[in-house]
């Protein structure tokens, strides 16, 4: 037999989803985090993972690992002093950025512009100049490079960024700079931005380089600290570490360029919705994923969508990832009444898993969603099968504050704090669907994440996308995702030049150029060569436009029509973008391989359908409160339930990791993959 696990650390609970693929069994683990060392909440779940399974850690063939360590280190501003070095009279290029602040009036008002993350007192120019064409003006001083490595090491840098202007087009001085700073300091971390992102834009290209380099350390160090826990307790399992456009990456790779795995966990969550999708059916999906501390949503259409810009907190990081809107709204967002407004809001701040909720009896005394869950009727007492018993008193006394503040009775109160960050999760939906010119009821919404399943019925019914689908694990779905996800990484470079100022076949032999780089790169990786595909995108905008746009393009077509598809293409994404299109000339201005290595995918049994009724799995039926009154609804162990049953709507169902809700006027049924689809009734 052969087992692989993937692992999804959140801000409340780590994820752990063993899976055995020679029968396809899926069984999976939730664990409190631990934010003091991720390893310690990780190692709790691999043990307590192959204990249920009855297997040796010995037997774990491959571990696949979503972490965010790099994310964290970022938000919390707990990154290295980083050094940085530019070429001279560049030295305020973080400092003058996009010259942008929020709007309007009042935004501006009241903005407060973050410090950068490389301060000015560790930022030095060295003289030296690359023109636009990649010919050098004026030679590297080398000697001014090694006095000013040094000054910056003296001054407290503990990582070291490189950033010369135009190195996107001629390498040639970062090398140089890089080969003399590991001379003088081999152990400290070196980021430079031709190999971080080799595009051109002087802002986004240091700002991503310069973010590389203040969590390197930290991720270095955990990386390394958890390699050697593994290996210590037996494990030679196969390593990975999950990037942000949901692909895999070596634990090496991750070590040297950890700006990729920002969005580590997200991009799980979304590789494994459009995986459910495919089995299910549904090629357009919207995925909803509820934690403890925010919720992501993302649309599918047929294969996720990419994004080349990520937001970590304040900072635009210019590196792939999975298309995710992240918000603060989770299990764990804390409902409170502002004096100087006296509404109800929810959010963005969170209880976390310390103390966490008041029903979790962990100390915690301020009301959340989950106290509201519980005192609706909708949330069971016990969750993790008896492993996590909720205080029900307690949530009815956090609750009771809210209640005080705004007349109302405990449910109405309750019910309030569910309606309202439901609302806040309906508007990331939009963001995603509405103002991206799609219909959000033309999509299938898929409902996961610890929380997720609570309020998929609502989400769907707010927004008109259903089915409303809830998968088997939806609690540890991200952790499936990674067993799903491919390797990946990318390589690219600015070709900036007008469609009609150039030619399909100069663009073909940029294209193949960067195309044998990553295939020797999935080669380094150990990917087998049946399993190695290349992939081609183009940037593309109106001439002399500010913003691109991605496009895919293939190889075959280029040498076939030309630039016809793609100019066809571009204008339709446009204009469904912006609402319009132009008839000026087209401009590239990158151009990127992307190097994918097929993982086989688990095996998932196709269930028999059985005789369609669920009375078999109520376990209990008892009061719920919806829609301002409580109602008599059962309660289903969804491990009873088989293929084909049908769930009259109030329902709620029951399982390990997540409780599933089916409203008033809804039915469910369950399909031969053990998905719980829901619809309207009629």
């Amino acid at each position: 037999m052969t087992y692989r696990m993937g692992i999804d650390v959140g801000g409340t609970f780590t994820d752990v989803l063993l899976i055995d693929d020679s029968s396809g069994r899926m069984m999976p683990i939730k664990t409190p985090s631990t934010p003091h060392d991720q390893s310690e909440g990780v190692l709790n779940g691999i043990f307590e993972a192959c204990k249920l399974a009855g297997i040796n850690v010995s037997e774990l063939e491959q571990i696949l690992h979503g972490t965010t360590v790099a994310t964290n280190a970022a938000l919390e501003g707990d990154g290295a002093r980083v050094g940085l070095l530019v070429t001279k009279g560049f030295e305020k290029t973080l400092h003058l950025a996009r010259s942008w602040t929020p709007g309007p009036l009042f935004g501006w008002m009241i903005y407060e512009k973050p410090d950068p993350l490389a301060p000015l007192d560790l930022t030095v120019g060295v003289a030296e100049r690359i023109d636009s064409h990649g010919d050098v003006v004026v030679p590297l001083n080398t000697d001014d490079v090694v006095r000013q490595i040094r000054s910056l090491v003296e001054r407290g840098a503990e990582s070291l960024t490189v950033c010369l202007v135009n190195s996107y087009v001629n390498s040639s001085h970062e090398k140089m700079v890089k080969d003399i700073a590991r001379v003088l300091y081999p152990e400290l971390p070196i980021s430079v931005s031709s190999e971080i992102l080799s595009e051109f834009k002087e802002y986004e290209r240091t700002l991503t380089t310069v973010m590389n380099s203040y969590v390197k350390p930290k991720m270095q160090r955990y990386l390394a600290n958890f390699e050697k826990r593994i290996k210590d307790a037996g494990m030679e399992s196969r390593l990975s570490i999950v990037r942000s456009d949901g692909g895999l990456m070596s634990v090496q790779a991750a070590a040297d360029q950890p700006v990729h795995t920002m969005l580590s966990g997200p991009s799980g969550g979304v590789a494994a919705a459009a995986f459910i999708g495919r089995l299910s059916g549904h090629r357009n999906l919207i995925t909803f994923d509820m934690g403890g501390t925010s919720t992501d949503v993302a649309t599918i259409i047929g294969q996720p969508s990419i994004t080349r810009s990520t937001q970590v907190g304040f900072f635009p990081v210019k590196a792939p990832a999975v298309d995710v809107v992240s918000i603060g709204a989770g299990g764990g967002s804390i409902a409170h009444v502002p004096a100087i407004t006296g509404a109800l809001r929810v959010g963005p701040q969170s209880a976390g898993a310390l103390p966490g909720p008041a029903c979790y009896g962990r100390g915690g005394t301020e009301p959340t969603v989950s106290d509201a869950n519980i005192v609706l009727g909708r949330l069971p007492v016990e969750l993790l099968d008896g492993g996590m018993h909720l205080d029900l008193e307690a949530a009815k006394r956090a609750v009771q504050s809210i209640a005080d503040h705004l007349g109302k009775d405990l449910y109405e109160a309750a019910q309030g704090i569910i309606d309202i960050v439901n609302e806040n999760m309906f508007g990331a939906i939009r963001v995603v669907s509405v103002e991206r010119g799609y219909d959000p009821r033309d999509f299938a919404l898929i409902g996961f994440g610890g929380a997720g399943p609570l309020h998929a019925n609502a989400l769907g019914r707010l927004s008109g996308a259903f089915p409303v689908i809830i998968p088997p694990e939806p609690g540890v779905l991200s952790a499936l995702g990674f067993n799903v996800s491919n390797h990946k990484n990318e390589f690219s470079k600015t070709f900036i030049s007008t469609l009609d100022a150039t030619t399909p076949a100069d663009i073909i032999g940029e294209l193949r150029t960067l195309g044998d780089d990553a295939m020797n790169w999935l080669e380094s990786e150990g990917v087998p060569e049946a399993d190695r595909t290349i992939e081609y995108q183009v940037d593309l905008r109106y001439y002399r436009q500010g913003f691109e746009l991605p496009m895919q393009v293939s190889l075959s077509d280029l040498e076939a029509n030309g630039f016809d598809t793609i100019a066809n293409e571009f204008h339709e994404a446009h204009e469904r973008l912006y609402n319009f299109r132009m008839s000026v000339a087209l401009e590239l201005v990158n151009m990127r391989a992307i190097g994918v290595g097929r993982v086989e995918e688990p095996a998932v049994r196709q269930l028999e359908f059985g005789d369609g009724n669920a009375s078999r799995a109520i376990a209990k039926t008892q009061e719920v409160y919806f829609d301002g009154e409580f109602m008599s609804t059962p309660i289903y162990r969804r491990s009873l339930l088989q293929p084909g049953d049908k769930i009259d709507g109030p329902a709620i169902v029951t399982q390990y990791d997540t409780t599933t809700v089916v409203l008033p006027e809804h039915i469910a049924s369950v399909d031969e993959y053990l998905n719980i689809v829901i619809q309207p009734r009629g």
